[in-house]
């Protein structure tokens, strides 16, 4: 039981970092090509509109994460005062 969870947790990290290093994969419908063959015509991926590579699960998981912190926490940057905001000596 040790055993199948250390590979399941080494495999994961290195899931993970595959991620951060190799965001982009080959797109799986055109083969990483770019285009499809129809019966008579060649047209751009659908999925990857022509780039040929695909954003991975991972990464996009990793993304929406991190978007989430981003919307959900307060900043903690000081609001600067501009010049119309200081009062006026009298």
């Amino acid at each position: 039981m040790a055993l199948a969870s250390c590979a399941l947790l080494l495999t994961l990290a290195g899931y993970a970092v595959l991620c951060t290093v190799r965001p982009f994969a080959p797109c799986r419908k055109c083969e990483g090509t770019g285009v499809r063959q129809g019966r008579r015509k060649v047209k751009l991926c659908r999925r990857c509109h022509g780039r040929r590579y695909r954003l991975r699960a991972g990464r996009r998981l990793l993304n929406t994460g991190r978007a989430v912190h981003r919307d959900g926490t307060r900043s903690v940057r000081p609001r600067r005062l501009t010049d119309r905001e200081f009062s006026q000596w009298p």
